[in-house]
């Protein structure tokens, strides 16, 4: 592969924070409806996670379903029989004149391009996590959502919950002291990993239902291959962001709130097994250093995946139960531990006794009605309040979870510099900011 680096004025350039001659620019305007109106939707990803999330959008009008697998999607093709089917989300989004928004549901590597596609045209976007596939990207899109003024969504549906924000109350509370080391685990990945390269040829052409040069999007052309798709895509560097990109912007996400962490000043990978040069390890612990932020102290964070644990706290018996247990988060703090779940539901202190005769602290943060992720994103559309995990946070967040993605790469411990958007002490690891497009599916300029 070309190594390819990322410039500093790059990386300044698309943070947003250089935004001049946006004002005089001549932008589509994005259609913001009321209340009392319905939303013209199309899902780009109908089958898989898509199903669900174009159904959490079924109070709208859904008129238009595109999904480069028929098969997979047929279930969705049946449940909206009037919306207008397509394969690539290009033509879908050129001719369908009347859209006011899309859900995004697509394997991770093509979540930016049909993201920007989509805003460059007024659209609103709901994006499944992680909301990129890699850092670059991450930056583009919560610069383009302030270009556009869309109402934006990742799809970190916990963000909406109750068990997040009284998590993030409790700690804000002091009620465990200073927090200064968090445990994060999943038993994830549940599809292959750390297969030996190259990708394993395929032993049939592709299914007459998968338009295959479509999935491989913005990736380099290949053949087709049943290694990969459907769903076990989310294990291959090319296409996935592993098992970080699929449960850490759920997993993580009461950590990133509660602690307001943002731009890590290192990341390594202290363990892993099975490291492949198309896949993703089976198993790793990722290590995360922040420093000191907004009067907290530094803190570190370790994630386990592959079934791979933290220790259990001392003094917490073997019978507790530690987050949902293949599961969840600890906060370990100077005066205490909190436990939660995969979507910050059960959120507890520990050990259990001390929930006897706990009182809830006070409520310091807005809830959103239902915990209704989806509706909390239409009600943005139709000019309410931001939407709780939009660009603006979902952006940042998704970043340096990437980074960790990028850790697994290497044995050595990682120094990023958020400023500079780029690794200080290992430039050779600057080149997985990014990558190459192949042509036809480069991403808009923002």
């Amino acid at each position: 592969m070309k190594k390819k680096t990322v410039s500093r004025r790059y990386f300044l350039m698309a943070s947003g924070a250089t935004l001049a001659g946006c004002a005089t620019a001549k932008l589509p305007r994005a259609r913001f409806k009321s209340p009392s109106e319905k939303l013209n939707v199309a899902a780009i990803g109908a089958g898989g996670k898509g199903a669900s999330d174009i159904g959490g959008c079924a109070s709208e009008n859904v008129v238009a379903l595109c999904d480069v697998d028929w098969k997979n999607a047929g279930k969705t093709f049946d449940k909206f029989p009037a919306a207008t089917k397509y394969k690539d989300f290009r033509e879908m989004l050129d001719k369908e004149k009347s859209l006011d928004a899309v859900t995004i549901s697509t394997p991770d590597h093509t979540h930016a391009v049909a993201a920007l596609w989509a805003m460059e045209r007024g659209l609103h976007v709901y994006v499944q996590k992680p909301l990129t596939h890699n850092v670059q990207e991450a930056r583009l899109l919560t610069r383009a959502a302030r270009k556009y003024g869309v109402a934006t969504q990742m799809g970190n549906q916990g963000h909406s919950g109750e068990g997040v924000r009284q998590l993030v109350e409790m700690v804000g509370s002091g009620v465990i002291g200073e927090v200064r080391e968090v445990h994060a685990w999943t038993n994830r990945p549940i599809w292959p990993q750390g297969i030996p390269g190259p990708l394993p040829p395929a032993t049939m052409p592709p299914p007459d239902t998968l338009d295959w040069n479509g999935f491989l999007g913005p990736a380099a052309d290949r053949p087709y291959s049943e290694a990969v798709t459907p769903f076990k895509w989310r294990g291959f560097w090319d296409f996935g962001c592993g098992a970080l990109g699929d449960m850490a912007c759920h997993l993580l996400d009461s950590s990133n709130w509660a602690l307001k962490l943002s731009n890590p000043v290192s990341v390594e990978c202290v363990k892993q097994e099975g490291r492949s040069d198309i896949c993703f390890p089976k198993k790793a612990i990722v290590k995360f250093e922040f420093a000191a932020r907004e009067g907290m102290p530094p803190v570190t964070l370790f994630w386990y995946e592959g079934g791979l644990l933290p220790e259990r706290p001392a003094g917490i018996p073997e019978g507790q139960k530690l987050g949902e247990g293949n599961n969840g988060s600890l906060f370990i703090g100077s005066k205490g531990i909190i436990t939660t779940g995969t979507y910050s539901g059960g959120t507890r202190l520990l050990p259990d006794e001390k929930m006897l005769d706990w009182k809830p602290v006070a409520q310091t943060i807005p809830r959103v009605a239902q915990g209704n992720h989806y509706k909390d994103w239409i009600d943005a559309c139709k000019g309410g309040r931001a939407a709780c995990s939009n660009f603006d946070y979902a952006g940042p967040f998704t970043e340096w979870v990437l980074l960790g993605s990028i850790a697994q790469r290497f044995d050595d411990k990682l120094l990023w510099d958020g400023g500079k958007g780029q690794f200080t002490n290992k430039p050779e690891a600057n080149q997985y900011l990014t990558r190459e497009y192949r042509k036809g599916w480069e991403l808009p300029k923002v």
